[in-house]
């Protein structure tokens, strides 16, 4: 609708939609009117924020206009709508009140960054905010992790607990200060507090000297339990193997790599080398862990990545951060504040009871978390992101979807768990909520769900969950009011990797992972899904395989490999003593798999490209028992890069069944040759790109979709779109949503969402 060309005043209602709050949009609106000579109002509501714009009509559309295209940095507009309204010879431009009545349709700011004028007031001494560890501006600082509810107003962040002083408030209240109702804002006088406590949460001391008294901690070797943005971190000193190996034996954690945060960018590309969409990462308000190929092993200790090619890198995000980097100099282990398999702690008083026997000292502050957010990690594939653990910086922003859906719960998959919520702006995708295995982790789960949904003001009218039985997820939707839709996994994966890329299908979706329930009650992981907005056709699948032992598989790629090699030998597979993996197994072990696998007893059938991987990696002798979850497929990964071998190895079709074969007999004869398990690897890999070619053909469907944990492994993802392009194919592949179970909530609320629409349309 055109603004009319008139002499006389013309007033403007204008509704804008998207992440418009918490990211300076309102002092933006503010000035951008007051340089126009508009009279008015701007203010947050649940829908977003509403202005209204009195002044001559050119003035006036050139508002609107600029609202557009000047917007904050942060600032994203899903829509603006406007309409005519009375003009009432308003004099002046106002923020108001928040409107806290209405249906929410508003995307909720995530945590940024601290911002570069920030940074120099941090480290100047002349400014009154000089060594502050919580200054932060409208460009900056936390939101997500302060907010309790929408809309964005100071009363209702956990800020609420810090009343202005009279400094901060002339800042709040002034158009012309950066901090012009910016919400977080604090000082010194008026602001949260560092404390530095003992195990015991005796004070040993505040403030700066909290802080100093912490880097000397950390110099000194010892462990640093670290109070943040969204959480605790451990800290010790990256260089110091003792201090890594004492951080490794108290939190129970093996051989996963560690985070290292890194002292400056010019440290990280002297240990890594970077590409410019790596700077980019590193440097961007999301400010992520970046996984980066090492250089070489300089740099930390060889216990912080043990073996590991890549190191997982962040620069410093928030003030504290900057400060305690800025007076070490060197790189520390920057590593989840909790027990194995616990979610991250964020209370001081809980971090005494769950991280004391893990840390030396705990450097702690009075700003409440109103959630825990971990940080998010990502890596450059193909020269662009691909996001593998969402949240610090990317959740909640909605995800678009192209597509009206029921306001639906998704209570995502057991392990990398998220949730989701779809709402009038897109599908809001919770923070990495981690793996559902023990209690702490279920009560964590249990308040996100009930968090999420109220704190994007959507009340859903069914839960998303998976077909698995015994997923605590799954539980959770059964025990709920609302009805239960039951997704599968792996269809789940597909939709979400479609989204993702602005598409909706037809497509034929590669759905690679460890292990889903299936439509036919086995445990699937190999598929290829024709997927249209009516549903799925699972079209073909990885040739199945018993795993023996059931879950123990995924700690014992060996148990994988036995599988395998039943599958094609029967009970001769225990007779190949020769191969690494049975060598693995005591005697008496091997008979009591082999009645296992004979009788079908803990043994059940898979599909599973995972495992597939995971026996490949055994049958080589990379990897027979694995400490964390994807070890030994990463070790593969490792190898075939390192040898970049161009053969691939034969294969079969038997039906729907792609089989792998006749690749594995000529695994086990390379091996015996002692052909190197590099090359042996790198075979392996682009076997399974020909098999995914080979499908596509058959087929059909112009796009196909990688989706699933398997697709993080950057060697065969490169690979199955460089011969999916060469072969006149569109392939397309995640982003930031994670290819692995963190997107499958996604996808649940797709699915469920569409089954809802189908089933209330007139025509169904």
């Amino acid at each position: 609708m055109g603004i009319p060309i008139t002499a006389d005043p013309v007033r403007v209602r204008a509704d804008v939609r998207g992440t418009v709050q918490g990211v300076g949009f309102r002092p933006f609106v503010y000035r951008l009117a007051a340089e126009l000579g508009l009279a008015g109002w701007v203010r947050n509501s649940p829908g977003g924020a509403a202005v209204e714009a009195e002044g001559p009509a050119p003035a006036v559309a050139e508002f609107l206009r600029l609202v557009c295209q000047d917007r904050p940095p942060r600032c994203h507009i899903a829509s603006i709508t406007h309409t005519p309204a009375a003009a009432l010879g308003a004099t002046q431009f106002e923020i108001l009140p928040s409107d806290r009545d209405g249906p929410a349709a508003v995307s909720v700011p995530p945590d940024l960054t601290t911002c570069p004028a920030c940074l120099r007031e941090l480290f100047d001494p002349a400014d009154r905010r000089f060594r502050y560890p919580f200054l932060n501006c409208t460009d900056c600082g936390p939101r997500f992790t302060i907010l309790e509810a929408m809309p964005y107003d100071r009363s209702r962040t956990t800020m609420r607990h810090f009343p202005l002083c009279d400094r901060c408030r002339a800042e709040y209240e002034d158009p012309a200060d950066r901090r012009f109702h910016a919400e977080p804002v604090a000082c010194p006088a008026c602001g949260p507090r560092l404390a530095l406590w003992d195990p015991a949460g005796r004070d040993l001391a505040a403030g700066d000297d909290a802080l100093r008294q912490t880097a000397e901690a950390i110099r000194a070797g010892r462990v640093v339990a670290v109070k943040g943005l969204g959480g605790f971190h451990l800290l010790c000193d990256a260089r110091n193997e003792g201090a890594v190996a004492a951080l490794r034996r108290r939190k129970a954690r093996e051989e996963k790599p560690f985070a290292v945060m890194a002292p400056s960018l010019a440290w990280v590309n002297e240990q890594c080398g970077l590409s410019a969409e790596e700077v980019r990462l590193l440097t961007s308000p999301e400010a992520p862990i970046v996984l980066l190929r090492r250089r070489g092993t300089a740099g930390v200790a060889a216990g912080v990545a043990p073996g590991n090619p890549y190191l997982g890198v962040m620069l410093p995000y928030t003030p504290l951060h900057h400060l305690l980097l800025a007076d070490l100099g060197f790189p520390v282990v920057a590593t989840s504040g909790n027990r194995t398999d616990e979610p991250i702690c964020t209370d001081p008083r809980e971090a005494l009871d769950r991280l004391g026997g893990i840390a030396d000292v705990l450097l702690v502050h009075d700003r409440p978390i109103a959630r825990p957010v971990d940080d998010s990690v990502v890596r450059v594939v193909l020269g662009r992101e691909q996001v593998i653990r969402r949240a610090r910086g990317y959740a909640p922003v909605p995800v678009p979807v192209g597509e009206p859906l029921p306001p639906v719960l998704a209570v995502g998959a057991y392990l990398k768990n998220a949730i989701a919520v779809a709402t009038p702006g897109g599908v809001c995708l919770s923070q990495h909520l981690g793996d559902l295995e023990t209690a702490a982790a279920a009560e964590a789960f249990a308040r996100a769900v009930e968090d999420l949904p109220r704190f994007v003001g959507v009340r859903p009218v069914a839960a998303a969950c998976d077909l698995h039985p015994d997923y605590q997820s799954t539980r959770y939707a059964g025990r709920c009011t609302m009805p239960a839709i039951r997704v599968q996994h792996h269809y789940a994966h597909v939709l979400a990797c479609l989204a993702d890329n602005g598409l909706r299908g037809p497509a034929l979706g590669v759905a690679w992972d460890g292990t889903g329930l299936g439509t036919d009650g086995t445990a699937w992981g190999g598929e290829f899904l024709r997927v249209t907005d009516d549903g799925f056709e699972r079209v073909a699948h990885l040739r199945p395989f018993r795993l023996p032992g059931g879950d123990r598989v995924a700690r014992e790629p060996r148990r994988a490999a036995l599988g395998v090699l039943y599958e094609l030998f029967g009970p001769l597979a225990l007779a190949h003593t020769h191969l690494p993996p049975i060598r693995a197994f005591e005697p008496a072990e091997r008979r009591v798999l082999g009645a296992a696998l004979a009788n079908g007893v803990n043994a059940p059938v898979t599909s599973s490209a995972g495992r597939l991987f995971d026996a490949v990696a055994a049958l080589v002798g990379l990897r027979q028992e694995a400490t964390f979850e994807g070890q030994a497929a990463a070790e593969l990964e490792w190898a075939a890069e390192a040898a970049r071998s161009d053969e691939a190895y034969p294969f079969g079709q038997d039906g729907a069944a792609v089989d792998w074969g006749p690749a594995v007999l000529e695994v086990i004869e390379d091996v015996s040759k002692g052909v190197p398990a590099g090359e042996v690897a790198g075979r392996f890999h682009n076997t399974l790109v020909e098999m995914i070619v080979a499908v596509a053909r058959g087929v059909g469907e112009p796009v196909v979709a990688l989706t699933g944990g398997c697709f993080q492994n950057a060697y065969l993802l490169a690979g199955a779109v460089g011969r999916l392009t060469a072969a006149g194919f569109e392939p397309v592949c995640h982003q930031r949503v994670p290819p692995n179970d963190g997107g499958v909530a996604l996808g649940q609320a797709l699915a469920a969402g569409r089954q809802l629409r189908t089933e209330s349309s007139p025509c169904a």
